[in-house]
């Protein structure tokens, strides 16, 4: 499991992208980037990290399922998961 303050931090992330989301979008079409630079750095989408739902992971994760690839085993295993079957031939 990742650190709680780890999961804290990237829901701030994702609080802060979309308090500025609409301000970025009329900076980038009128191409002020002097603006833009003025604005905090979490403001930018590219800063929020995908995170397994279950464990907290980033590395690894499936954004089909929404987990890391550990978790998708242990549940795909478990029959956790609707259609997915351990392969066999």
């Amino acid at each position: 499991m990742a650190k709680k303050a780890w999961l804290e931090r990237n829901k701030k992330k994702q609080e802060t992208v979309k308090k500025f989301a609409a301000i970025r979008a009329e900076l980038k079409a009128k191409r002020d980037y002097i603006g833009l630079s003025k604005l905090p750095k979490n403001a930018s989408p590219t800063r929020v990290v995908n995170r397994c739902a279950m464990s907290g992971r980033r590395r690894g994760y499936w954004r089909k399922f929404g987990v890391s690839r550990l978790t998708f085993r242990e549940a795909a295993l478990n029959g956790l998961i609707p259609g997915v079957t351990k392969a066999s031939w």
